[in-house]
């Protein structure tokens, strides 16, 4: 029995090009399907319009006809569609609307006029669902992106929808967290299409394959002749996982009595900067010295490459009285004058490191992790007393030598770390990795 029957669909915002064209499909009841396609090609206005958000909400030109659980939405308001499908945006913080995380996922059981008795048994059920039963009292102001993303995925399952439509649902999860959400959702019931980027996920826990281009369905086919056909002509699209540099797991650390680090786990690939971030005191550096092998875990294991770390104060490590020996000290002066080159060092090469000013000095000091050329590069707070100009710098660099390493980036700078940044990992006070 179909949950969802798209037929010629064409959709444009406004007066521009058709972002739909002439789509057509069917989503059965329980049916779990991954709709891929590149930045543009029409997924998440495909999922908009199976929500009814396409043509009530965002006004445009709506050709065609979507019948959601029985009702033509050309003729049926979303609100009226909420108890049947629900949707999970890639930004849950654009979806959170109360203060406790308990009355977020009680909020859309009382628009939809669930009875009273029945609200808060049907609450406890979704956090049970979704590993986030111990979320229910904290106040969404203070959850990590991940955490609420698994209360988003909570409030549509309280809502026992018939069609769950998920737009990026892992985007701000780390692949340990991303794989227990595609876990969760693999076991629900309901009808389920998934948007994604990163696919590699998706297409492990689903039985069917949509792929998009231009607006249209150019591929819908099981699981394995999609991913067949994918391998001819969009290799890019099938799970090709970049070499894991970094892994931590369970990773416990103390200093004396005083507990850092408890059960925290984080893993580093190939071509992926990773930004960590959270309050003073909440472990950052302790965990990039342990990753990069400089500290034993009191528990948990870890395995990393060949690691370069950059300390905070970088200045204080100074060893040889010339610009050019300090960064050949440990790789070579090639390899040194090249890089001095590339960060713009190169008429300082004859000078003493503590006669540079303190923005040359933390270059010098950059230089002379990269030229390791490491597996995984480590750098704790490199922005602190960098001018914005440098920072920009830095985040080009970075973002330009990323695909032959993995790196890790301690940062108080958010804004920074949001520019340079695949991945934010941020740590609470004597609390679990949060993402």
């Amino acid at each position: 029995m179909a949950v969802a029957v798209v037929e010629g669909l064409r959709f444009a915002y406004g007066g521009g090009e058709p972002v739909l064209r002439d789509v057509s499909l069917r989503l059965d009841e329980g049916e779990h399907v991954a709709l891929l396609g590149a930045s543009g090609s029409g997924k998440s206005t495909l999922l908009r319009a199976l929500a009814g958000l396409v043509p009530h909400f965002h006004g445009g030109t709506f050709a065609g006809r979507v019948v959601v659980a029985g009702r033509d939405t050309r003729e049926t308001r979303p609100s009226a569609l909420a108890g049947d499908v629900a949707t999970v945006f890639q930004d849950p913080e654009d979806q959170i609307v109360m203060a406790r995380v308990a009355n977020e996922v009680s909020f859309g059981l009382e628009n939809v006029g669930t009875e009273p008795a029945e609200i808060w048994s049907r609450v406890e059920e979704a956090l049970a669902l979704v590993g986030a039963e111990h979320l229910a009292e904290r106040a969404t102001a203070e959850l990590s992106g991940g955490e609420l993303q698994r209360v988003a995925l909570a409030s549509a399952l309280a809502l026992r929808p018939r069609l769950l439509l998920l737009d990026e649902p892992t985007s701000q999860l780390d692949p340990a967290a991303a794989d227990a959400f595609f876990e969760i959702v693999e076991r629900l019931p309901c009808a389920v299409l998934v948007s994604e980027q990163r696919p590699a996920r998706p297409l492990a826990h689903v039985a069917r394959v949509l792929l998009m281009d231009s607006g249209r369905i150019v591929l819908d086919a099981p699981r394995g002749e999609a991913v067949r056909r994918l391998a001819e002509s969009h290799p890019l699209y099938l799970p090709h996982e970049p070499e894991l540099f970094c892994r931590a797991r369970g990773v416990s650390f103390a200093y004396g009595d005083a507990r850092v680090l408890d059960g925290v786990s984080l893993e580093v690939r190939r071509g992926e900067v990773v930004a960590l971030t959270g309050p003073n005191g909440a472990g950052k550096t302790t965990l990039a010295q342990i990753v990069c092998g400089l500290l034993e875990p009191a528990g948990g294991t870890v395995e990393h490459g060949r690691a370069a770390y950059l300390a905070q104060d970088p200045a204080r490590h100074v060893v040889t009285e010339r610009v050019l020996d300090e960064v050949a000290l440990g790789a070579g002066e090639s390899r040194a004058r090249m890089w001095l080159e590339k960060l713009g060092l190169a008429p300082q090469l004859d000078r003493h490191p503590r006669d540079l000013s303190s923005g040359e000095r933390e270059r010098v000091a950059l230089a002379a992790v990269l030229a390791l050329e490491p597996e995984l590069l480590v750098l704790d707070e490199p922005t602190r007393g960098v001018d914005p100009e440098r920072k920009a710098e830095l985040a080009r660099l970075l973002r330009s030598e990323a695909p032959g390493r993995g790196t890790i980036v301690v940062t108080h700078d958010l804004a920074w770390a949001a520019e340079v940044a695949d991945r934010v990992v941020e740590l609470g006070v004597r609390e679990e990795a949060r993402v």
